[in-house]
Protein backbone atom coordinates (compact mmCIF):
# COMPACT_ATOMS: atom_id res chain seq x y z
CA UNK A 1 0.00 0.00 0.00
CA UNK A 2 1.39 3.44 -0.92
CA UNK A 3 2.14 5.79 2.17
CA UNK A 4 1.97 9.14 2.05
CA UNK A 5 3.20 11.92 4.91
CA UNK A 6 1.53 15.20 5.03
CA UNK A 7 0.45 18.45 7.20
CA UNK A 8 -2.31 20.11 7.25
CA UNK A 9 -2.80 21.95 3.80
CA UNK A 10 0.88 21.62 2.64
CA UNK A 11 2.30 21.16 -0.89
CA UNK A 12 1.30 17.29 -0.07
CA UNK A 13 -2.26 17.74 -0.03
CA UNK A 14 -1.68 17.89 -3.97
CA UNK A 15 -0.36 13.99 -3.53
CA UNK A 16 -3.53 13.13 -1.52
CA UNK A 17 -6.04 14.97 -4.12
CA UNK A 18 -4.55 12.77 -6.43
CA UNK A 19 -4.85 9.53 -4.65
CA UNK A 20 -8.03 10.01 -3.92
CA UNK A 21 -8.54 10.84 -7.71
CA UNK A 22 -7.50 7.37 -8.96
CA UNK A 23 -9.43 5.58 -5.90
CA UNK A 24 -6.00 3.93 -4.49
CA UNK A 25 -5.90 2.78 -1.54
CA UNK A 26 -2.68 4.37 0.73
CA UNK A 27 -2.06 5.10 4.37
CA UNK A 28 -2.03 8.71 5.70
CA UNK A 29 0.28 9.52 7.98
CA UNK A 30 -0.45 13.11 9.11
CA UNK A 31 2.21 15.19 11.17
CA UNK A 32 1.82 18.75 12.86
CA UNK A 33 3.67 21.39 11.00
CA UNK A 34 6.31 21.43 10.19
CA UNK A 35 7.38 18.31 11.09
CA UNK A 36 10.99 19.16 11.05
CA UNK A 37 10.73 21.14 14.84
CA UNK A 38 7.47 19.06 16.24
CA UNK A 39 8.00 15.54 15.09
CA UNK A 40 12.12 14.98 15.22
CA UNK A 41 11.78 11.15 15.02
CA UNK A 42 10.15 11.93 11.32
CA UNK A 43 13.78 12.98 10.14
CA UNK A 44 14.79 9.12 9.95
CA UNK A 45 12.03 8.67 7.26
CA UNK A 46 12.68 12.29 5.14
CA UNK A 47 16.29 13.76 6.52
CA UNK A 48 14.48 16.71 4.82
CA UNK A 49 11.70 16.75 7.08
CA UNK A 50 9.46 18.28 4.65
CA UNK A 51 6.06 17.07 3.36
CA UNK A 52 4.66 15.11 0.94
CA UNK A 53 6.89 11.89 1.78
CA UNK A 54 5.59 9.42 -0.82
CA UNK A 55 6.52 6.05 -0.03
CA UNK A 56 5.71 2.84 -2.82
CA UNK A 57 7.50 0.07 -2.68
CA UNK A 58 11.15 0.68 -2.98
CA UNK A 59 10.07 4.32 -4.38
CA UNK A 60 10.55 7.07 -2.63
CA UNK A 61 9.43 10.81 -3.50
CA UNK A 62 9.33 13.97 -1.83
CA UNK A 63 8.77 16.74 -4.50
CA UNK A 64 4.83 17.17 -4.84
CA UNK A 65 4.39 17.98 -8.46
CA UNK A 66 6.21 14.79 -9.40
CA UNK A 67 4.30 12.57 -7.49
CA UNK A 68 1.13 14.14 -8.88
CA UNK A 69 3.11 12.95 -12.38
CA UNK A 70 4.03 9.73 -11.33
CA UNK A 71 0.44 8.55 -9.68
CA UNK A 72 -1.17 10.01 -12.88
CA UNK A 73 1.59 7.67 -15.28
CA UNK A 74 1.54 4.67 -13.25
CA UNK A 75 -1.63 4.46 -11.51
CA UNK A 76 -3.96 6.79 -13.50
CA UNK A 77 -4.34 4.77 -16.67
CA UNK A 78 -4.91 8.14 -18.77
CA UNK A 79 -7.10 9.81 -16.25
CA UNK A 80 -4.82 12.45 -15.29
CA UNK A 81 -2.24 12.63 -17.26
CA UNK A 82 -2.07 13.54 -20.97
CA UNK A 83 -0.09 11.08 -23.47
CA UNK A 84 3.25 12.22 -24.77
CA UNK A 85 1.60 11.45 -28.29
CA UNK A 86 -0.73 14.55 -27.49
CA UNK A 87 -0.84 17.96 -28.96
CA UNK A 88 -1.36 18.94 -25.04
CA UNK A 89 1.52 17.05 -23.50
CA UNK A 90 3.51 19.85 -23.47
CA UNK A 91 1.20 21.99 -22.02
CA UNK A 92 0.31 19.64 -19.10
CA UNK A 93 3.63 19.22 -17.83
CA UNK A 94 4.16 23.22 -17.93
CA UNK A 95 1.12 23.48 -15.92
CA UNK A 96 2.09 20.63 -14.00
CA UNK A 97 5.43 22.16 -12.84
CA UNK A 98 4.22 25.82 -12.96
CA UNK A 99 1.83 25.14 -10.15
CA UNK A 100 5.05 24.90 -8.14
CA UNK A 101 7.32 26.47 -9.08
CA UNK A 102 5.81 29.60 -10.38
CA UNK A 103 2.99 30.00 -7.85
CA UNK A 104 3.87 28.22 -4.92
CA UNK A 105 7.27 28.58 -4.42
CA UNK A 106 6.73 32.91 -3.69
CA UNK A 107 3.87 31.68 -1.27
CA UNK A 108 6.10 30.10 0.77
CA UNK A 109 8.39 32.96 1.30
CA UNK A 110 5.35 35.16 2.01
CA UNK A 111 4.56 32.60 4.85
CA UNK A 112 8.16 32.87 5.96
CA UNK A 113 9.11 36.40 6.46
CA UNK A 114 5.32 37.49 7.55
CA UNK A 115 4.68 34.49 9.95
CA UNK A 116 6.74 32.03 10.49
CA UNK A 117 10.72 33.53 11.02
CA UNK A 118 11.04 35.20 14.96
CA UNK A 119 9.65 38.70 14.79
CA UNK A 120 12.90 40.25 14.51
CA UNK A 121 13.76 38.75 11.41
CA UNK A 122 10.21 38.94 9.91
CA UNK A 123 10.60 41.27 6.47
CA UNK A 124 7.76 42.80 5.37
CA UNK A 125 8.37 44.11 2.49
CA UNK A 126 10.01 40.97 1.38
CA UNK A 127 6.66 39.25 2.13
CA UNK A 128 4.46 41.84 0.19
CA UNK A 129 6.89 41.87 -2.67
CA UNK A 130 6.35 38.15 -3.26
CA UNK A 131 2.76 38.24 -2.52
CA UNK A 132 2.78 41.00 -5.93
CA UNK A 133 5.13 38.54 -7.31
CA UNK A 134 2.33 35.83 -7.18
CA UNK A 135 0.03 37.35 -8.20
CA UNK A 136 1.24 38.88 -11.23
CA UNK A 137 2.11 35.31 -12.19
CA UNK A 138 -1.76 34.38 -11.97
CA UNK A 139 -2.38 36.56 -15.63
CA UNK A 140 -0.97 33.83 -17.36
CA UNK A 141 -3.47 31.59 -15.23
CA UNK A 142 -6.41 34.15 -16.19
CA UNK A 143 -5.48 33.62 -20.10
CA UNK A 144 -5.70 29.96 -20.37
CA UNK A 145 -8.62 29.86 -18.23
CA UNK A 146 -10.26 31.58 -20.19
CA UNK A 147 -13.03 29.94 -22.34
CA UNK A 148 -12.13 26.57 -20.41
CA UNK A 149 -13.13 25.15 -17.24
CA UNK A 150 -9.94 23.28 -16.99
CA UNK A 151 -5.99 24.50 -18.03
CA UNK A 152 -5.48 21.08 -20.39
CA UNK A 153 -7.33 19.31 -23.51
CA UNK A 154 -10.66 20.50 -21.35
CA UNK A 155 -10.79 17.67 -19.28
CA UNK A 156 -9.52 17.49 -15.43
CA UNK A 157 -6.13 16.47 -15.02
CA UNK A 158 -2.86 16.36 -12.72
CA UNK A 159 -2.05 19.88 -13.83
CA UNK A 160 -5.17 21.15 -12.37
CA UNK A 161 -4.31 19.83 -8.74
CA UNK A 162 -0.73 21.50 -9.08
CA UNK A 163 -2.30 24.25 -10.29
CA UNK A 164 -5.36 24.30 -7.47
CA UNK A 165 -3.48 23.70 -4.92
CA UNK A 166 -1.71 26.98 -4.95
CA UNK A 167 -4.54 29.27 -5.27
CA UNK A 168 -6.21 26.93 -2.42
CA UNK A 169 -3.05 27.83 -0.54
CA UNK A 170 -3.42 31.32 -1.58
CA UNK A 171 -7.50 31.83 0.39
CA UNK A 172 -5.92 30.29 3.54
CA UNK A 173 -3.00 32.68 3.73
CA UNK A 174 -4.39 35.46 2.39
CA UNK A 175 -2.47 36.01 -1.02
CA UNK A 176 -5.75 35.71 -3.24
CA UNK A 177 -7.23 38.69 -2.43
CA UNK A 178 -6.36 39.93 -6.23
CA UNK A 179 -7.41 37.19 -7.94
CA UNK A 180 -9.13 37.32 -10.92
CA UNK A 181 -13.08 36.10 -11.00
CA UNK A 182 -11.76 33.58 -13.85
CA UNK A 183 -9.40 32.07 -11.46
CA UNK A 184 -11.71 32.18 -8.51
CA UNK A 185 -14.49 30.62 -10.59
CA UNK A 186 -11.87 28.04 -11.44
CA UNK A 187 -11.23 26.77 -8.13
CA UNK A 188 -14.73 27.21 -6.70
CA UNK A 189 -15.36 23.92 -9.55
CA UNK A 190 -12.31 22.23 -8.04
CA UNK A 191 -13.43 22.43 -4.60
CA UNK A 192 -16.64 20.74 -5.71
CA UNK A 193 -15.08 17.87 -6.67
CA UNK A 194 -15.63 14.73 -4.62
CA UNK A 195 -12.25 13.43 -4.95
CA UNK A 196 -11.02 17.26 -3.53
CA UNK A 197 -13.82 16.82 -0.34
CA UNK A 198 -12.06 13.46 0.27
CA UNK A 199 -9.18 15.07 0.61
CA UNK A 200 -10.01 17.22 2.93
CA UNK A 201 -11.92 15.28 5.19
CA UNK A 202 -9.27 12.38 5.17
CA UNK A 203 -6.89 15.27 6.55
CA UNK A 204 -9.12 16.42 9.06
CA UNK A 205 -9.86 12.78 10.34
CA UNK A 206 -5.91 12.49 10.05
CA UNK A 207 -5.49 15.27 12.50
CA UNK A 208 -8.25 14.72 15.06
CA UNK A 209 -6.37 10.98 15.16
CA UNK A 210 -3.23 12.43 15.57
CA UNK A 211 -4.74 15.32 18.19
CA UNK A 212 -2.89 17.77 15.57
CA UNK A 213 -4.07 21.73 16.17
CA UNK A 214 -3.87 23.86 12.96
CA UNK A 215 -1.06 25.61 12.07
CA UNK A 216 -3.33 28.01 10.02
CA UNK A 217 -4.81 29.51 13.26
Amino acid sequence: MITLYHCESARSFRALWALEELGLAYDLKVLPFPPRYLKREYLGENPLGTVPLLIDGATRMTESAAICEYLAVRYGDGALAVAPGDAAYGAWLNWLHYGEATLTFPQTLVLRYSRFEPPERRLPQVAEDYRLWFTKRTMLLEQALAGHDFLVADRFSAADISVGYAIMLAGLIGTGAELAPVVRAYFDRLAERPAFRRALAAQEAGMKAASIESWLG
